[in-house]
């Protein structure tokens, strides 16, 4: 669990909100209010939202229907209506002049009197477009199906960051998320924190990589049978490649694994098989949490408060070789399952083969669980996941958008698949770049002929997700409370007296949101940082291979490149020459190459260069954990490089050239000012002591 204040803190609010929830849903099953007919009481700008708000949005009408029509703006009186000046004039008929504006009527800048509307381009939505329609209704924002010549504030992208040229605005994607969270690349990248904190990587199944791993695989699983006779394991195999349930299989033994030739075009994740799943109604589940990564430098994460929990369509049995290729017993894939005779559609957010997560935490709730202790462990297993998956997406990052080149901003709705077990702890399935955000359904009137029916379930979670992620990222929130702030006493004047309807409509634009529920988004990161950052060892790591890549927009470090690490950070010596530097280089960058598709460029990957990094801290701290001899030397190349930097910046200020200084062999990022170090990075040159033992530091 969290440490500290904040978990109770934390766990409290989770707890208040999911029952608060599911008793508002259990409410709105039995009275269903019209549309029309009510809504959630307008707060007026400026006024703080109550701390512990109903967290459940309501179905169509609150949430935005499409029956629901703006409000028009307000009619201006006879008195106060006037001709449109010239050209070239402000409002009152006197001349412009460049750099100022009319301050007349109301004591404030123009831009002020008129705020423009978000824009959003959604011509590549894809299948999201529906639920995003609805959100930006609801935000009243103005929405560009078909692109814009213009630039927009946000892009909407359905698939990757590269699905449109961007070169400004945000983004809903980031560079390489979809090629980091597919099975293998993610399963590497949890292998490397398990292998530095085994304790807190407990909740990913130990995976093998096929082709590569399979005769590693074999061995282990033998080694284990021949010490416990009695273990009788299941394994899963999932293709690296494949979505929705797609080439999923169980086996009991590894001689029943699917060797072919499309295994070497295809490869694929084999793991551990969870025999014990937590069971609704005799069902397994699994459950769909929605996780926000807003910034990736400093890093910051939230939480959708509701998710979606997707049942399996037959009663389960623990796996047998008769029962292995019971996909609706095994596999909770929603888009498997729902081809099923036995899957139920149904409106009700508490039944049906796919409920609320809300409604599942309720009826635990009701049985004694500690909900609490739930929703802090999946809280634990979401923040320390992503700190897995940053470290090489900020190789992506920097390679597609390199420091000092114009570019968008990025930000991305992640899917975070989550098996409950029976004794309740959570266990990571995997992660979505790309989360199916439809909210209908299909439904076969008669064979071969399906309609798409509306899912009050989906919409009903989605769409929240959606229009809070856009409130989260509106990039004129800042201008928007300033003009709230602003316009909080001047308005009241001769010409705009208090009550006139030019007044009124001014202070209902300074608080767009006020019609709007609570925001569903919870942020736990970096508001828990201080739990998590010794976890962010990796990430350190990343920041060096970043500094000695040496040319922009590359994502491999080269030979001269690694030279240049291990000579500035001085870490070579009479026992670790540059000749054995080289061998190094040449036998781990050419074992990943093999292992890795991607064949574009030659030289170090990152996953190659942290193995790099593990060797060299064991030979150079011999006597510590793993963990503590990674952050050891990282501390010490830090050290180093702040001296080299200091140093520049004193040659710098003394106006001496400070190419003269440098050595032969410094990179072109060397010689630029350093960037700024990251979040939680303790200093290099002070309380080396202390950095160790923070190091030690680990979740209970």
């Amino acid at each position: 669990m969290l440490r500290g204040s904040p978990e109770r803190e934390l766990a409290a609010w989770w707890e208040a909100e999911a029952v608060a929830a599911t008793k508002a849903q259990a409410a709105k099953e039995q009275v269903r209010v019209d549309p029309g007919a009510a809504g959630e009481p307008e707060r007026k700008a400026g006024e703080e939202q109550p701390k512990e708000p109903v967290p459940a949005p309501p179905c169509a009408a609150e949430e935005g229907d499409a029956r629901i029509l703006p409000r028009p703006p307000p009619t201006l009186p006879v008195s106060l209506t006037k001709p449109e000046p010239a050209s070239g004039l402000c409002p009152h008929g006197k001349s412009r002049i460049k750099g100022r504006s009319c301050k007349r009527s109301s004591g404030q800048p123009d831009e002020y009197c008129s705020l423009r509307p978000v824009t959003v381009d959604s011509s590549k939505a894809r299948t999201s477009l529906d639920a995003l329609k609805i959100s930006i209704r609801q935000l009243k924002w103005k929405e560009f199906p078909f692109g814009r010549r213009l630039p927009c504030d946000i892009y909407w992208h359905g698939v990757s960051f590269h699905d449109n040229d961007i070169f400004s605005g945000q983004v809903n994607k980031f560079p390489g998320m979809t090629e980091m969270v597919r099975k293998i690349t993610l399963s590497r990248a949890v292998r490397i924190m398990q292998n530095l904190f085994p304790e807190e990587y407990n909740f990913y199944p130990r995976s093998w990589i096929l082709p590569d791993e399979f005769q590693l695989f074999v061995a282990q699983v033998q080694m284990v049978k021949d010490g416990d006779p009695s273990w009788k394991p299941t394994f899963i195999v999932k293709p690296d490649s494949g979505c929705q349930g797609d080439g999923i299989y169980l086996i009991k033994d590894p001689s029943d694994i699917r060797l072919s030739a499309t295994l070497q075009s295809r490869p694929a994740v084999v793991q551990e098989y969870i025999c014990k799943p937590l069971l609704i109604d005799k069902l397994k589940f699994d459950i769909r949490l929605y996780v926000l990564l807003k910034s990736l430098e400093p890093l910051e994460i939230y939480i959708a408060k509701d998710g979606l929990s997707r049942f399996c369509t037959e009663p389960y049995q623990e796996p047998s070789p008769k029962n292995l290729h019971h996909i609706f017993m095994h596999l909770t894939n929603y888009s498997l399952n729902i081809h099923s005779g036995n899957f139920i559609h149904s409106d009700s957010t508490s039944t049906g083969s796919k409920r609320t997560f809300s409604s599942i935490l309720y009826r635990l709730s009701s049985k004694g669980v500690d909900i609490k202790k739930v929703w802090s462990d999946i809280i634990s297993l979401v923040i320390k996941t992503v700190i897995a998956l940053t470290p090489e997406l900020k190789v992506f990052y920097q390679s597609d958008i390199p420091a000092g080149r114009p570019g968008p901003t990025c930000f991305q709705i992640l899917g975070f698949d989550i098996l409950l077990m029976k004794n309740l702890k959570p266990i990571l399935l995997e992660v979505n770049a790309n989360p199916s955000m439809r909210i209908e359904h299909e439904q076969e009137l008669s064979p071969g002929v399906f309609e798409n029916v509306p899912s009050l379930v989906d919409e009903e979670v989605k769409v929240a997700v959606i229009r809070d992620t856009l409130r989260l990222m509106d990039p004129l929130k800042k201008r928007r409370e300033s003009q709230s702030q602003l316009l909080g006493k001047p308005l009241a004047s001769k010409e705009n007296p208090p009550h006139s309807d030019l007044a009124s409509a001014s202070r209902g634009n300074a608080n767009p949101d006020a019609h709007l529920p609570s925001i569903c988004l919870k942020q736990v990161f970096p508001k828990y940082a201080k739990q998590f950052n010794y976890l962010r060892l990796v990430d350190r790591m990343a920041n060096l291979f970043i500094r000695f890549l040496g040319i922009k927009g590359t994502m491999k470090l080269g030979p001269t490149g690694f030279r240049t690490f291990i000579r500035n950070c001085k870490l070579s010596s009479s026992s670790l020459s540059m000749a054995a530097v080289d061998i190094l280089y040449i036998d781990i960058t050419r074992r990943w190459n093999s292992m890795t598709m991607d064949q574009r460029d030659s030289g170090m990957c990152l996953q190659a260069f942290v193995e790099a990094f593990f060797y060299l801290a064991q030979r150079k701290f011999k006597m510590l954990p793993l963990h503590e001899q990674v952050a050891s030397l990282i501390d010490l190349c830090e050290y180093h490089l702040s001296l080299q930097d200091e140093k520049r910046l004193v040659c710098g200020r003394s106006g001496i050239s400070s190419g003269s200084r440098l050595q032969p062999s410094a990179t072109p990022q060397e010689a630029a000012p350093p960037a700024p170090p990251a979040e939680g990075r303790p200093q290099p040159c002070t309380d080396g002591a202390h950095k160790v033992s923070h190091s030690r530091h680990s979740l209970s």
